[in-house]
């Protein structure tokens, strides 16, 4: 029976977003907590329900996760380092298995994987294998260190666990039939903002079958792995990058990635019309429903999802029978109190105009946990089968229904709306603070599909950014 140590540490950070994410920001789970996971819709699940299949014998160590935010406090980075070590130190183990976002950054360290990776190394050398976001700035450090790390396939992230479940297989290939691979990186000097990484659209989708190609045909080749980067993260590491696992040179694989990225990277640089460009063009509104995507405030990104730019483009532009999600915990605490009159949104970026003070009609006030409707959404890979929105309210103002949540959620799942009574697909306009993941969602339900340009921290101009450690040239 092997032993396997098992921990994980996913966060996606922004490291212009003003502020810190603090141990208060992440769910945490220790030791034997962990096995609560298996069988649920995360990474971390399916690998705990694989290990019977393979008869591993867990060792949980800790499972550290939050939603994409602000540069993270260092304490935190120690107090994972110091819920992992004890465990890491007994050598009692056959390998590690980490479940990781690989674009973490922390107040004094910008490869936060590559620094664990490093730590672990300094007391074993068994296999370390593992699975990564796609959005990944994945670093020489974290090559050089681990044995393989797959990353999700798909944007919006729908196999984020089966990425998982394939890096557990490979890890079981490894203990059981001898051959150890090594990871090989290519950075190829490219930044795409998060709308130009989708996988159903170039230049992901010529990438990500180049790939596939290539681990049908080459057995030495363990996984291939196209990393689109997080371009909202400010470290040398970031952009896009190839990770090839494998027990030959997978250099001409990686060169060819490289050739191919160059040539198709102009539809990676995405930019969206002002909404008022947009929104002039839907009067009288069509029909069916119309999702209006707001990159600029892009909760998977790390936004606050309170960003009133679109909100006031729909009040300005008198569009009715519409929805917008605004995270505002002191605007629900205000309408419960009895105020009818709230100051709505616009706290979390400086970048933002303030918050709108708007006349509401109280529709209702909720408890915000729900069951996700679709298993395989990214919030599924993120937070498993439920989340929680906390304290809710539904508002109306002049033909707009508001969803006021006091927890920013990522608009992936459409339990989000129905769970507040709000049938969204009977409407004639909805706004997604989104860039590509939330598709998985609302492909199926939307007439079309519009991309808007608003203030905010998650915009696809990534010109306008002030990075100082980025190594590319924009």
């Amino acid at each position: 029976m092997s032993r396997i140590l098992l921990a994980g540490l996913f966060h996606e950070t922004h490291t212009f977003l003003d502020g810190l994410t603090t141990l208060d920001d992440f769910q945490i789970r220790r030791g034997d907590e962990m096995l609560g996971c298996k069988g649920d819709a995360s990474p971390l699940g399916g690998v705990l329900e694989i290990a019977d299949e393979f008869g591993w014998q867990i060792i949980p160590a800790a499972d550290y996760r939050a939603q994409p935010s602000a540069t993270v406090a260092d304490d935190v980075i120690e107090q994972f380092w110091h819920d992992i070590a004890p465990a890491a130190a007994k050598a009692d183990y056959d390998a590690i298995y980490l479940v990781l976002h690989g674009a973490m950054a922390s107040r004094s360290i910008l490869d936060v994987e590559g620094e664990i990776l490093q730590r672990l190394r300094a007391l074993t050398q068994v296999p370390i294998f593992g699975v990564f976001d796609l959005h990944a700035n994945f670093s020489p450090k974290m090559a050089a260190l681990a044995d393989c790390l797959v990353g999700y396939r798909e944007n919006p992230h729908t196999d984020a666990r089966e990425a998982g479940l394939i890096a557990a297989r490979l890890l079981n290939r490894c203990l059981t039939t001898g051959p150890r691979p090594r990871i090989q990186l290519k950075h190829p000097g490219l930044l795409w903002p998060p709308t130009g990484t989708g996988t159903a659209s170039d230049p992901m989708r010529s990438l990500e079958v180049m790939a596939r190609q290539f681990e049908r045909e080459d057995d030495s080749l363990w996984a291939m792995s196209i990393v689109a980067g997080f371009s909202f993260a400010d470290t040398p590491d970031t952009g896009v990058s190839f990770v090839a696992c494998t027990t030959a040179d997978a250099t001409p694989h990686l060169a060819a990635l490289a050739q191919r990225a160059y040539e198709l990277t102009d539809l990676g640089q995405i930019t969206d019309p002002p909404a008022d460009e947009v929104l002039a063009k839907l009067k009288p509104q069509p029909a069916g429903l119309t999702v209006l995507v707001e990159p600029s405030d892009n909760i998977g990104g790390g936004a606050p999802g309170d960003g009133t730019g679109l909100l006031r483009a729909l009040i300005r532009h008198d569009i009715a029978n519409a929805a917008i999600c605004i995270n505002d915990p002191q605007a629900v605490r205000d309408l419960e109190a009895g105020s009818r009159r709230i100051h709505l949104g616009g706290k979390g970026s400086r970048l933002d105009s303030g918050p709108v003070e708007l006349d509401v009609a109280l529709v209702a006030l909720n408890d915000g946990r729900f069951e996700l409707e679709d298993k395989n959404s990214h919030l599924a890979s993120m937070c498993g089968d439920v989340f929680d929105m906390g304290r809710c309210a539904v508002v109306k103002h002049a033909g707009i229904t508001i969803l006021v949540t006091s927890v920013k959620t990522p608009p992936f799942d459409l339990g989000q709306w129905h769970s507040q009574g709000i049938a969204v697909e009977n409407l004639s306009v909805v706004v997604v603070k989104a860039a590509v993941a939330h598709r998985r969602a609302y492909d199926k339900i939307a007439a079309r599909m519009l991309w808007v340009d608003t203030p905010g921290p998650c915009s696809s101009n990534l010109k306008a950014l002030p990075y100082r450690h980025l190594h590319i040239a924009r």
